[in-house]
């Protein structure tokens, strides 16, 4: 596979490489090694060496062993995953299905054969093919919470009540903003970290009551403990 025609780095850690490829895309390449996938409220287009499938939003981290064969998927945030694919995000929640249990077996079948041919190429088609959202909700919602916003106040924002909020939320992320929010509030506590940041501090800035409650929350949304987390 090669991972040239698209312009631009794909830049990343060892064994792993992205690019943002468009609003709320990031086109994405592994090497297959075994990893730990954190949730994130995306749905994932993936081409594994052998088919195409796509991957519902995790509610917790999952643990993934390539098998060693490279793979390369294009991923929607923001939201954009359900109507870019044209499944609701909930009913794909935890779970990874073929592309044609969501597409047609034909269209499902014509992306695979090019994506057998240079998957970076296929979905860089898809990406571009992908019209500009009319429906800023999502966008909007996934912002908010990742810059911490609370539920209540983004429901006052958006003029709706929090039982609507998470009704409208779920077709759209796989779980209401109360779950997308802890989500991105680990992700920031753990780029935080990354930067050599004390976990006490981390927990403070990023809201928690106290660092034994953020270690719960690494526990309860990624199946391992802060420090361990840092290393993986």
């Amino acid at each position: 596979m090669t991972l040239a025609p698209l312009r631009g780095t794909m830049e990343g850690v060892e064994g792993y490489r992205e690019r943002p490829i468009g609003p709320g895309m990031v086109l994405w390449a592994s090497d297959g090694g075994a990893t730990t996938i954190l949730p994130d409220g995306c749905l994932d287009l993936i081409w594994n060496g052998r088919a195409l499938v796509v991957a519902g939003p995790d509610a917790g981290a999952r643990h993934h062993d390539g098998g060693g064969a490279r793979h390369v998927g294009l991923r929607f945030s923001h939201g954009r995953g359900p109507t870019s694919l044209g499944v609701r995000a909930d009913e794909l929640r935890d779970t990874t299905v073929p592309l044609d249990a969501v597409w047609s077996e034909a269209a499902a079948q014509e992306l695979a054969e090019r994506a057998a041919e240079d998957p970076v190429r296929a979905f860089g088609d898809v990406a571009g093919a992908v019209p500009a959202s009319d429906d800023p909700f999502g966008a909007r919602v996934f912002t908010a919470l990742a810059r911490g916003a609370d539920v209540a106040g983004l429901a006052d924002a958006l003029g709706t009540t929090t039982r609507t909020l998470h009704r409208r939320c779920l077709p759209v992320f796989g779980y209401g903003p109360q779950h997308l929010g802890r989500i991105l509030r680990l992700q920031r506590a753990l780029a935080r970290a990354r930067t050599g940041t004390p976990w006490a501090e981390v927990a403070a800035v990023e809201g928690f009551a106290d660092q034994p409650h953020l270690a719960r929350e690494v526990r309860t949304l990624a199946d391992t403990t802060p420090t361990e987390l840092l290393l993986r």
